[in-house]
């Protein structure tokens, strides 16, 4: 007969058991901030189909890359472009010799419908009613970058920078926008393309021919916890099902 005692103890023993295997089945993805809202459905997907839990952190590519590079555990490493996951292929980090382009990314302008009440163009913030326009940090976030390279190819830049308003990540500049903090935002499709900016906003696509194309690299990390399994999510992500999902976010297939 059991006393008490002792069936509190199996329990919690039990519970914690349970937790271990949890934590050791957990894939843990970096994942740049413009995945944010096209990610989850790929994620869920993948879950279902193998039956591990998928924990992803997301931030700007350079703040990942400075996590991974100071020993944080993730298994997969998807960034804005290929300079950062570069940096952790040099640090003798990642299986790969060179980043693994999943997905090409699209910049593009958008204001709130309240905010800018004429056809939205990249001339029309030349206006002096155009006062705040959010913009990624270029030294953190990829389509920072390229924001920064758009309006020095449409030759705005130097018109316009005392109006530039900068946030850390992509996300966060889609917030600036869409709370009204800032009148509009360069900011990639993939937060364009959400119900929430679709529903209060509008955008338009930058020229692409102003700014270097954005190639959204990933690594599937050499000591990554969970090794095999961050090599068949990269080749999930790489699949047509998968690029299929992010398209439909936002993101150009690149297969």
């Amino acid at each position: 007969m059991y006393k008490p005692k002792q069936i509190l103890l199996a329990c919690l023993f039990s519970l914690l058991a349970c937790n271990f295997l949890a934590a050791q089945t957990t894939l843990r993805v970096a994942a740049a901030a413009d995945l944010q809202p096209v990610l989850p459905s790929l994620v869920a997907q993948f879950e279902q189909s193998t039956g591990m839990h998928l924990a992803v952190s997301y931030a700007s590519s350079a703040t990942l890359a400075t996590q991974i590079l100071n020993g944080a555990p993730f298994d997969v490493f998807l960034a804005a472009d290929k300079s950062f996951p570069q940096r952790v292929i040099t640090a003798g980090l990642a299986d790969e010799t060179a980043p693994v382009v999943y997905a090409h990314g699209t910049l593009v302008l958008w204001a709130r419908k309240d905010q800018i009440h004429d056809a939205l163009s990249m001339q029309l913030l030349l206006r002096p009613a155009i006062t705040r326009i959010a913009v990624a940090n270029p030294n953190h976030a990829p389509y920072g970058r390229a924001a920064i390279a758009a309006l020095h190819g449409l030759g705005l830049f130097d018109k316009l920078q005392n109006k530039l308003v900068y946030a850390e990540n992509i996300a966060q500049t889609a917030q600036y926008a869409a709370s009204g903090n800032t009148q509009c935002g360069l900011i990639s499709q993939t937060s364009a393309e959400t119900a929430t900016l679709r529903s209060v906003g509008t955008f338009v696509v930058v020229p692409a021919t102003a700014y270097p194309p954005i190639e959204q690299g990933a690594i599937v990390l050499r000591h990554a916890p969970q090794h095999a399994a961050a090599v068949k999510f990269l080749q999930f992500v790489l699949s047509p099902d998968g690029q299929t999902l992010l398209a439909a976010g936002g993101l150009t297939r690149v297969r």
